[in-house]
């Protein structure tokens, strides 16, 4: 018996472009303040390190050069690191909420789990996208090892929205 995975995509539905949009905001808010705070922590660190050289004696440990140099460097690190991660999280779901769309892709399950801890019930799946998806106790003992199973995910990010 073979199985070819099922897949193919859909416009997002309202509330699920509105999650997108909450995320990306609230991501977005995120990236500005740990950048003003790296650009903050760019200008104390290199004072902070004249201090420590002016606490230890060091001849001209206040140097104009030394500070702007470090500042520069230490902003250079701060924006690149900050713009990598931008591209590779942020612009995703800026990506997927332009573009309205969603996937489905059908997945057989190759497990069941129950957490007893958390009172959680979890499928893991053979997609390449998402291992294991918590589902509600009725899917857990209405399906079984082997049946299939239709998430749903935002197609640039993948962001996990659901299964049925």
């Amino acid at each position: 018996m073979s199985f070819e995975l099922q897949r193919y995509t859909e416009p997002l539905e309202y509330s699920e472009l509105k999650f997108l949009v909450e995320k990306e905001h609230k991501e977005r808010r995120q990236y500005y303040r740990v950048f003003r705070l790296l650009m903050f922590m760019s200008f104390i660190i290199p004072f902070a390190g004249a201090w420590y050289r002016a606490y230890d004696g060091a001849p001209n440990a206040f140097s104009p050069l030394r500070f702007f140099l470090s500042v520069g460097v230490l902003l250079s690190i701060s924006s690149f690191s900050t713009y990598v991660t931008y591209r590779v999280n942020l612009r995703m779901i800026q990506l997927d909420i332009r573009d309205g769309v969603k996937v489905i892709e059908t997945n057989r399950i190759t497990r069941k789990l129950f957490i007893a801890a958390k009172s959680a019930y979890y499928f893991y799946i053979d997609s390449k996208v998402k291992l294991s998806i918590e589902v509600s106790a009725l899917d857990y003992e209405r399906m079984k090892e082997g049946d299939e199973v239709s998430i749903e995910y935002a197609q640039h990010s993948k962001l996990y929205l659901g299964y049925f």
